[in-house]
């Protein structure tokens, strides 16, 4: 039995949220689509996401690739713009002040104090920079490979005037280089990134997501790249910072046995949707949308033998083209459920089914629960 549709309610302990978040990007036309003025496509990578993050949550946004996840992260830094929606942050003292000082005052979009990030112009965004950091996937890529791990460091202090002095700006790369395990720090400092193993580039890389001191973090698939062998050191290291430094993290990944190691709170996300929200090992030990069972089955599991068990996947096709999204439920022509319950058809191919909740705090976007 349903218990009512999903709402995003911020609380006193709400750190960020998101009210129907789309981000969209417009598909280069050709000189016939011109001519013939045919209206302009667009790939709807977010379309329509809502959801909130208490502060010391882990929040997971777990999909396979394509899905909006990445894009949803990097939106909600704003480092892309979004198309429309709510991005609302509860800031910190110190960021009201330099927007003060800036002469400029954000829009406040409830009783708590949060900030619509969403309608901040660029040239009012870098004291935000200080509050909200990211982890990016690749550590190779992420990293100028002409600077060494000291410029790398240094620099957002430069930028955002840290330190008054370099021995002072020093003290500070050395403190955060030890935080991330990498000692002694001076081995490291003047070390360039093809000096650094994969594991070590990734250290570096959550430096510099910690060195402002942020509150704030969206992590990309951190271990994605990496070693089977360092995946637990790079995790254990980020729960340890997490304790140390009191940070919240958007933690995006599509493995969901890494998200059920690291996370408290996941939403599975389909072509640019969320399909179902709700307390990580809810979701995971009882999975209600087709698609979170399919996500779930995919995971291998070691059999005695030491062979991996290759288990039937319940689901077919492949993933639609999100400028071409499939009318009703986006996932319906992938969609084993669908076969059982024909009767569900007309709900499925022409409705796009409501977030409810199916049991306390876990919300499922299905017809198979949302009819009832």
């Amino acid at each position: 039995m349903t218990l009512g549709e999903y709402e995003v309610k911020p609380g006193p302990n709400t750190i960020l949220y998101v009210k129907n978040l789309k981000t969209w990007f417009p598909v280069r036309r050709s000189l016939t689509e011109i001519l013939m003025r045919k209206p302009r496509r667009w790939v709807r990578a977010v379309d329509g996401v809502s959801f909130a993050v208490n502060e010391g949550d882990v929040f997971g946004l777990a999909g396979e690739s394509g899905c909006g996840k990445t894009t949803t992260g990097r939106t909600i830094l704003r480092l892309v713009d979004p198309t429309s929606g709510i991005i609302a942050y509860k800031p910190r003292e110190r960021l009201i002040k330099e927007w003060t000082s800036m002469n400029y005052k954000p829009r406040v979009v409830d009783d708590y104090g949060c900030i619509d990030i969403a309608s901040i112009p660029q040239k009012y965004l870098k004291p935000l920079r200080k509050e909200m950091q990211m982890i990016f996937q690749d550590p190779y890529g992420s990293l100028n490979p002409r600077y060494t791990v000291y410029s790398l460091l240094e620099e957002p202090l430069v930028i955002h005037g840290i330190g008054e002095s370099r021995d002072e700006r020093y003290d500070i790369v050395a403190k955060t280089l030890e935080a991330v395990k990498l000692t002694p720090p001076e081995e490291f400092m003047y070390r360039y990134p093809h000096m650094l193993s994969g594991g070590q580039r990734q250290r570096v890389g959550i430096a510099r997501a910690l060195i402002l001191n942020p509150r704030f973090i969206v992590a990309d698939e951190p271990v994605s790249m990496l070693d089977v062998s360092i995946r637990a050191e790079i995790l254990e290291l980020m729960m340890e910072l997490k304790r140390k430094f009191n940070l919240t993290y958007i933690f995006i990944s599509h493995d969901l046995a890494v998200s059920r190691y690291i996370t408290n709170k996941i939403a599975i996300m389909y072509l640019g949707k969320i399909v179902e929200l709700g307390e990580t090992r809810r979701v995971i030990e009882n999975p209600l949308h087709p698609y979170t069972k399919a996500l779930i089955e995919a995971i291998p599991e070691p059999e005695p033998e030491n062979r991996l068990k290759i288990r039937e996947i319940p689901i077919k096709g492949e993933v639609p083209s999100a400028i071409n999204i499939p009318s009703g439920c986006r996932f319906h022509p992938r969609c084993v459920v669908l076969d059982a319950h024909p009767e569900l058809k007309e709900y499925c191919t022409r409705k796009e089914p409501p977030m409810v909740e199916v049991e306390r705090e876990h919300y499922v976007a299905c017809w198979l629960y949302a009819r009832k």
